[in-house]
């Protein structure tokens, strides 16, 4: 036998599936939440797209963000709730495989983070080198190597995984196909596996997350030699948005993706993913958009340009 053929043709996503009369309640709460993930993260891109104010390059990064955020929770809401509609969890092995892969966008979201945190210290640290070192070619740059580090992440991780076996049981415990519930059901002993996803992933998540904290500690040491009280509270403000984001974002990816194996637990892991996959998402617009005067002053003058001209 090839031990790159799987003998299970389907998994079953076991969800929230014993929740049984939560179903309804669930199907209208993450629908919400979908919907308004997807309308914030695409107001965002348009805003940011239209509006000549915010053509800088950390509104450059930001538009990238917000598409990585209704791609990232496209990949798995929209099946979570058609399981819940329908009662029917099963899901093929090519398309487990294939939502495997297009969770690379969350890879990509870990590249995007340190670049937009390089172009905080940028604007902090060498304001007047700012405009060479954040070209519009450099942010495209930036950009390419975070979608194209994502993507070799999601196919690494996809290719390696469905190359092994599995011959059952072919339930996974989770809402969609996450790395942790599918290699329990690989056949034979899977610890060198383990071990190999962990350091790719802790690779992807800590080598970003290095570069965020090394910008942000020659930013704070910028901001402390400010002599000015009002200089230091700008400079803070600028990066306070990026900050939360991050700190939500590798917070709970960190906790999830860089441990023990025999750590993951079927009961709660999926719903430290569904923080993961379906609250932050809609949480970045908000933050982006409660705390930032330029996108506050962009959404007025969009909704100026829309009202009727007085006859």
């Amino acid at each position: 036998m090839s031990t790159n053929t799987s003998m299970v043709a389907e998994f079953i996503l076991v969800g929230f599936s014993h929740l049984v009369n939560l179903q309804g309640l669930l199907f209208s709460v993450f629908l919400t939440i979908y919907l308004l993930t997807v309308a914030g993260n695409l107001l965002i891109v348009v805003l940011v797209s239209t509006d000549a104010a915010l053509q800088t390059p950390i509104y450059f990064f930001l538009r990238m963000l917000s598409a990585l955020e209704i791609g990232y929770t496209s990949v798995t809401v929209p099946l979570l709730l058609h399981h819940l509609l329908t009662g029917r969890r099963h899901i093929p092995h090519s398309g487990c495989a294939l939502q495997m892969f297009f969770l690379f966008f969350g890879a990509t979201e870990c590249c995007l983070l340190a670049a937009m945190a390089y172009d905080r210290y940028a604007a902090i640290c060498k304001p007047l080198h700012y405009p060479l070192l954040l070209s519009h070619r450099v942010c495209l740059q930036l950009a390419g190597m975070s979608w194209a580090c994502g993507a070799m992440v999601g196919l690494g991780h996809t290719a390696f995984i469905f190359s092994l076996l599995f011959c059952g049981p072919n339930a996974i415990p989770h809402f969609f196909c996450e790395i942790q519930p599918i290699l329990q059901l690989v056949c034979g002993d899977t610890s060198l596996n383990e071990l190999q996803i962990s350091l790719a992933a802790a690779l992807i998540i800590l080598c970003p997350f290095g570069l965020i904290l090394g910008s942000y500690g020659h930013i704070l040491a910028t901001i402390f030699r400010m002599s000015s009280a009002a200089g230091r509270s700008k400079a803070f403000s600028t990066c306070s948005s990026h900050l939360v984001v991050v700190s939500l974002f590798y917070g709970t990816a960190i906790f999830i993706y860089i441990r023990p194996e025999a750590s993951y637990d079927p009961a709660t892991d999926p719903l430290l993913s569904l923080f993961y996959a379906v609250v932050t998402p809609i949480l970045n617009p908000i933050i982006y958009s409660l705390r930032n005067t330029d996108v506050k002053a962009a959404l007025r003058r969009t909704l100026q340009k829309m009202r009727p001209a007085n006859t």
